[in-house]
C-alpha cells in the first residue's frame, strides 16, 4: 500500500452554540456523533450544564438532516431522578439496533447532596452512579423512562464513549470502573465492556477489557471501535503513570469476543502524545485516531496509522483545532497530583473527541471547546 497523504478539513461548523443558550446550559461536552443507518440522519448527543460536572448536568440531543452541515436542537426533557432521587446525566451515546428504534445510553450520577463534588478529593472516590438506556421510536424525538443496565459488583463506574456493533447484529457498551466516594481502600482502575446478543434488551456479565495488574497504570476513558472482523474491536487509551505522576502516550489495544471471553492483544504504546483518543477502522485498513493533546500547544489532532497501529506517522497528522487552554496545572507536563489532577479537569475547556465516517474517504470530527464558562460542540468534515 502507498503512503497515504495528509487529510483534509473540508468544513467545519457548531452543532451547539453555548453562546445562545441559557446559563443552565452553557456548558456542553462529553460529545458524541452517530449516523443512524436506516435514515442517513445525524444525531449528536452531549452533556449540557450550568458548568462542568454541574449537579444539573443532563443530555441534549441534536439532529441533521443534511449530513452535518446544519444542526437543529432535539427539545426533550429527560428525567434526571432515578427511583426519587435527583441525579445528573453524562457520557451519553447513541445506537440503532433494529430500523426505526434507537438506543440511548447514559450514566447517571446521584445528586442528592448537591455540594458534593463529582471526584472525592479525600477518599479519591467518584458519586454513586448508574448505567442507564432509553428508547426512541421517532428519530430522537421522544424517549422512553429510563431502564438500568446492571453492573454488578462494580461501583464508580462510567460511560466511556460510542456503543460497539457487528454485521450480526451484537453490540456492547463500554465503561469503566473506579471505587465509591464513601470508599477510604485504594480505587483499582479498570475498563470494561458488556456484550448484547438482543438488541439491547439484556446484556452479558461485563468483560474486562483493560487494567494494570499492579494498578500503577491507569487506561483511562477507552474509545472502542470495530474492526471489519466479527466480534473483534480496537482501543485507545489515556493512559495515566500514577507512580511517575504523568501522562504517557495514548495507548492501544486490540480484542476479540469468543465463546469463551474476550482474547485480547497485550496494550502498546502508539507514540502519540495526548489524553482521550477516538479511534476510527477504515474499510480500506487505516487506523485513525482523533486525539486531544494538552502538552502544548494544545491541540485536537487527526492520526492515520496504515500498518495497523505500529506507527503513527507525524507527517500525515492533521491539526483539527488550537486551544489557548487557561488550566495549566495538568496540561504542563510537570509531575501532578492524582487529586489535583482531577480538580484541574473541570476547568479544561476543550476536548472530548468523537469520530464517525461519512462517506467512504470523509469522517466527521466533533469536540467541545470555548472558555470555562461557555462551552460549545464544533464539527470539521474531514477528507482522508
Amino acid at each position: 500500500m502507498s503512503s497515504p497523504s495528509a487529510p483534509t478539513i473540508l468544513d467545519r461548523g457548531v452543532i451547539y452554540d453555548a453562546t445562545q443558550q441559557p446559563l443552565s446550559r452553557r456548558a456542553a461536552f462529553f460529545t458524541s456523533i452517530y449516523q443512524v443507518p436506516s435514515s442517513g440522519i445525524w444525531l449528536s448527543a452531549f452533556q449540557v450544564g450550568t458548568v462542568k460536572h454541574a449537579p444539573d448536568s443532563t443530555i441534549q440531543l441534536a439532529r441533521s438532516r443534511d449530513q452535518g452541515k446544519t444542526w437543529t436542537l432535539i427539545n426533550f426533557n429527560f428525567a434526571t431522578q432515578l427511583n426519587g432521587i435527583p441525579g445528573s446525566l453524562s457520557g451519553p451515546a447513541l445506537h440503532e439496533p433494529a430500523p426505526g428504534k434507537l438506543l440511548l445510553f447514559a450514566t447517571w450520577f446521584n445528586r442528592s447532596e448537591p455540594a458534593r463534588p463529582l471526584f472525592d478529593p479525600v477518599t479519591q472516590g467518584i458519586l454513586p452512579s448508574r448505567q442507564l438506556v432509553a428508547e426512541s421510536l421517532d428519530d430522537g424525538s421522544t424517549w422512553s423512562n429510563w431502564r438500568i443496565l446492571p453492573t454488578p459488583g462494580l461501583t464508580g463506574c462510567g460511560a466511556t464513549g460510542p456503543i460497539l456493533s457487528w454485521p450480526n447484529g451484537d453490540l456492547a457498551f463500554a465503561f469503566e470502573s473506579f471505587k465509591q466516594f464513601d470508599d477510604p481502600l485504594p480505587g483499582h482502575h479498570s475498563a470494561w465492556l458488556t456484550l448484547s446478543h438482543d438488541g439491547g434488551r439484556s446484556f452479558e456479565p461485563a468483560a474486562l477489557v483493560a487494567r494494570d495488574p499492579q494498578h500503577q497504570i491507569y487506561y483511562w476513558d477507552q474509545r472502542l471501535c470495530p474492526t471489519q472482523n466479527q466480534g473483534e474491536f480496537i482501543g485507545l487509551f489515556w493512559t495515566h503513570d500514577l507512580v511517575k505522576k504523568c501522562d504517557l502516550s495514548v495507548h492501544v489495544g486490540r480484542a476479540r469476543i469468543t465463546a469463551t471471553g474476550l482474547q485480547a492483544e497485550p496494550i502498546r504504546a502508539t507514540g502519540i502524545p495526548g489524553q482521550i483518543a477516538a479511534p476510527l477502522c477504515l474499510a480500506d485498513g487505516r487506523w485513525l485516531a482523533f486525539v486531544v493533546d494538552r502538552s502544548g500547544p494544545c491541540t485536537m489532532a487527526l492520526w492515520q496509522s496504515s500498518d495497523e497501529g505500529q506507527t503513527w506517522p507525524i507527517e500525515q497528522r492533521l491539526i483539527i483545532y488550537t486551544h489557548n487552554e487557561q488550566a495549566a496545572v495538568a496540561a504542563g507536563g510537570v509531575p501532578i497530583d492524582f487529586n489535583q489532577y482531577w480538580e484541574d479537569m473541570g476547568k479544561w475547556s476543550f476536548g472530548h473527541p468523537a469520530l464517525a465516517s461519512s462517506t467512504a474517504d470523509e469522517v466527521l470530527c466533533v469536540f467541545y471547546a470555548g472558555t470555562p464558562q461557555c462551552l460549545s460542540i464544533h464539527w470539521a468534515r474531514v477528507r482522508v
